[in-house]
């Protein structure tokens, strides 16, 4: 083990202050090359990152930007190239040669542990002293400084679980800073976050560059891109294809570069004309093994030819709600009727007896519970449904109906490569994505279950979906859509129900704002409260 990295593992390489500028860029790469077999994930990669600057990476599912920062941080080894740091050749082996020439990561799921306090988490493996407690002292006054440095302020011993996670963003950048980085990579830094979590990120965030840090970001958030970058870089199918000042640039100059053709950023629908209802929910509460209370008491309808979105950040309930109305597990309490019959929820419904009464589940993990990925898509593309008379009888399926299926399913969804035999572990996650998109949605359902619709799918693909939602809405079907997205809970719904701490809050339209349905994702119901003052 070399010095510098003996350093880096003893103690924290805290530096005060602003950071000095240099004529040197913070980042330097030069013709990075990366081969996964026969398949170029990094080609020819060319990127130039200014010191005390935020930096944008963006890209389409597969484009490269991932393995390109995962090269950066020592995850991967470059095939061919140079990475300059501070205007310094380095060979990063691993990424504690990373974080000891100061490059840090802040992962999309944190890298904490949940019974530990902040102060635990942020020290560990770098404990540092001759004696722990010797250690720990030292870091909780680090700790203070760099929280009244960069305004991260934190209760060091506090529990990880008891954080909201907003706030477990916070020890994950203050863990990085503890450990002395420069420059800052964040994956994907406000997928669980409410509005004003995000908006509180990107005042950290420029309070770290006007300290001298340097920031990378990878998003799929064109808009978050615009509002916080000083430039951006485009990759697209292993290839860098442009870096631009983004005051200079536009979301659609960048849609259109990350994808290269134009591409529709909102989504054209026409109002909703609402039939009969098609899915009623009352009273529904559901428990788990602890005793704890996951969905409170909720209550709603969903109509023929409409959207209902239910926003709210990740885990306040919405995933057992769609878990429970499909049949995936059980609720404690109350009912739900489909087209006017009641489905056995506190029995655990069968989710398959559900399908033949008109039912269709997108599930949001798609790899835990939509597909199974070592199968091809033939077979994927009939989990579930695999009991239909058109598929054959008894112990023998007519696997020439199926491949034709699959296939006719695979043009009709733009899946890329259109190979029904394929894997669908060889498949993007945007490919899978429509592969189960396309089972559920060409089943001619009554109401489509539908979570997270566009997780980690890229920008031409979200498009996609986006469309078929809408199409299906305007066949007359019923849709409830769960999304941690809120723009696209606004793009799409006709009605939007909002969830926190297992509740439904508060029903808006489409025109609600933004800020509106923030507050009300972090529990405060303007409306609700201004009803309350009003007198009597």
């Amino acid at each position: 083990m070399d010095s510098e990295h003996s350093a880096s593992v003893g103690s924290p390489a805290p530096r005060s202050g602003k950071e000095e500028k240099s004529d040197h860029p913070a980042i330097q790469l030069i013709g990075i090359e990366k081969r996964f077999g026969d398949v170029y994930a990094n080609r020819n990669i060319d990127l130039t990152v200014k010191k005390g600057s935020i930096h944008g990476i963006i890209g389409e599912n597969g484009a490269g930007k991932s393995t390109l920062m995962s090269i950066l941080y020592g995850f991967y080894h470059a095939d061919g190239g140079q990475i300059y740091v501070n205007g310094k050749l380095e060979q990063i082996s691993d990424s504690q040669k990373a974080i000891a020439i100061g490059i840090g990561m802040v992962h999309q799921h944190f890298m904490l542990v949940d019974n530990f306090t902040v102060l635990e988490n942020i020290v560990l493996g770098v404990e540092g002293g001759r004696t722990l407690a010797g250690g720990m002292n030292r870091a909780r006054k680090e700790l203070q400084r760099l929280a009244d440095e960069y305004a991260l302020d934190i209760d060091p011993d506090a529990l990880i679980e008891d954080l909201p996670v907003g706030l477990q963003q916070r020890v994950e950048i203050l863990k990085a800073l503890y450990r002395g980085a420069d420059v800052l990579i964040l994956d994907e830094p406000t997928g669980v976050l409410t509005p004003a979590e995000a908006d509180h990120l990107f005042r950290i965030l420029e309070q770290l560059r006007d300290q001298g840090k340097t920031i990378l970001l990878i998003t799929h958030k064109l808009r978050e891109i615009m509002a916080i970058t000083d430039e951006v870089s485009v990759m697209r199918r292993g290839e860098m294809v442009a870096s631009v000042q983004t005051a200079q640039s536009s979301v659609e100059e960048l849609a259109e570069l990350m994808v290269g053709r134009h591409v529709l950023l909102q989504v054209e629908k026409e109002a909703a004309t609402p039939g009969k209802e098609i899915l009623k929910v009352e009273n529904l509460t559901v428990t788990d093994k602890r005793g704890v209370t996951l969905v409170d008491d909720v209550s709603f309808s969903v109509r023929a030819g409409e959207i209902v979105g239910i926003a709210g950040v990740s885990g306040n309930g919405q995933s057992e709600l769609m878990e429970a109305i499909a049949g995936m597990i059980r609720a404690s309490s109350g009912k739900v009727l489909l087209n006017g019959e009641p489905i056995g929820v506190t029995q655990k419904a069968d989710a398959q007896q559900l399908r033949h009464k008109g039912m269709a589940h997108v599930p949001e993990d798609r790899h835990r519970t939509g597909l199974v990925t070592k199968f091809p898509a033939t077979e994927n593309m009939i989990l579930g449904y695999q009991d239909l008379e058109k598929y054959g009888s008894g112990l023998f399926l007519d696997l020439g109906a199926i491949l034709n299926e699959t296939q006719s399913y695979m043009d009709d969804f733009d899946v890329r490569p259109p190979d029904p035999n394929l894997k669908v572990a060889n498949f993007s996650g945007g490919n899978q994505q429509k592969l189960v998109l396309a089972r559920e949605m060409e089943r001619d359902p009554d109401i489509l279950l539908v979570g997270q619709p566009t997780r980690g799918v890229d920008i031409g693909a979200i498009e996609f979906i986006h469309k078929r939602l809408i199409q299906l809405r305007d066949a007359g079907k019923a849709i409830l859509l769960v999304s941690v997205e809120l723009d696209e809970v606004r793009s799409l719904s006709d009605r939007i129900l909002v969830m926190f701490a297992g509740k439904v809050v508060g029903e808006r339209d489409s025109a609600a704002s933004e800020g509106e349905l923030g507050l009300m994702m972090a529990g405060i119901n303007q409306q609700e409260e201004q009803k309350q003052g009003e007198p009597s």
